[in-house]
């Protein structure tokens, strides 16, 4: 299938006028997200997954096993994990646990694709590093991805898989006694560690959560006149709505669509209003504060404004 490429952006804070600390365009790092290397998957592949939805409010653990649902694709060979994540909900932080079972653990890849199933941003083997056992938590491979849904969508797809190179390969763990150890200000004892081999079953846990940090923009920023979103079989619509805050007026859902999901009003905004959000925009590009512009660009926008986009726009492109 056809690779698109992704913007890196600042993300979209709950709260219309959230207190951020202004940053550079340098910071902004408005560059194409590379999909390049990512495996090609037919459309019709994707359409025959089932597609779980997320709960955001815990921890989602799936268990990888040749009795689950299988992709073949190019280099990828066995089970994997289809996930439905909610894009209304504001800018996403998704941690990806894969677990050591004695000395074998899955090694994931992470395709994320838009509402219209197009690859966004691609996140390899090696993002997901070995993290040796604590307290709380056992031998792990783990990735934290941040992501920023675009306007208007109400769904993005996270597809985790392994491929035939990645299980020619193996990651060093830490032996239990070196790292209760190190826990306990103990020498670390002169032992070899062990060596996990990469295999196709293994246990995942994926946990959604808000943020508020620079992320990987998910679908058209501007608007696009690509295809409409397509049906994914067997998925579920996630019952989630976007958290308000009761003292701002309720924006339009971060999403992956081309434009707000709000109505317009059937009344203009008023002259001083339109001239009041078009210079705060302005001001937010001049300081680099691209995530106030957006969220100064949803509000006026669900209030009517006709300018405030291309005011948008305009900034942007004056200060590249």
């Amino acid at each position: 299938m056809k690779m698109k490429k992704s913007l890196v952006a600042l993300c979209l804070s709950a709260g219309l006028f959230a207190c951020l600390p202004a940053v550079s365009l340098a910071e902004v790092n408005v560059v194409p997200q590379n999909t390049s290397a990512a495996p090609s998957i037919p459309a019709d592949a994707l359409a025959r997954l089932t597609w779980t939805p997320v709960d955001q409010s815990k921890t989602n653990t799936t268990t990888l096993a040749s009795a689950g649902q299988t992709l073949n694709a190019g280099d990828i060979s066995g089970p994997v994990a289809a996930y439905s994540v909610p894009a209304n909900i504001g800018e996403l932080t998704i941690t990806l646990t894969s677990e050591v079972n004695k000395t074998q653990v899955f090694s994931p890849n992470v395709l994320i694709l838009d509402q219209n199933m197009s690859p966004a941003a691609f996140f390899p083997s090696s993002y997901f590093t070995y993290q040796a056992p604590g307290v709380m938590s056992a031998d792990r491979l783990e990735g934290v991805m941040k992501l920023t849904p675009a306007l208007g969508q109400q769904k993005i797809y996270v597809l985790v898989f392994t491929t035939n190179k990645d299980l020619q390969q193996t990651t060093q763990l830490l032996d239990p006694a070196k790292a209760y150890a190190k826990g306990v200000g103990n020498a670390v004892p002169d032992i070899p560690d062990p060596v996990a081999r990469h295999v196709t079953d293994g246990t995942l846990k994926l946990k959604v959560r808000t943020n508020t940090a620079s992320s990987v923009l998910v679908g058209p920023l501007f608007g696009s006149s690509g295809p409409g979103p397509v049906t994914v079989g067997n998925t579920a619509a996630p019952a989630y709505s976007a958290p308000v805050a009761s003292s701002v007026p309720a924006t339009a859902p971060a999403a992956v669509a081309p434009a707000p999901a709000q109505a317009a009003k059937s009344e203009p905004v008023l002259s001083d209003t339109e001239i009041y959000f078009n210079q705060a925009i302005k001001q937010a590009v001049a300081k680099g504060d691209i995530d106030k512009a957006l969220k100064l660009l949803d509000e006026a926008e669900r209030l009517g404004s006709t300018s405030a986009r291309t005011t948008f726009i305009s900034s942007v492109k004056g200060k590249g």
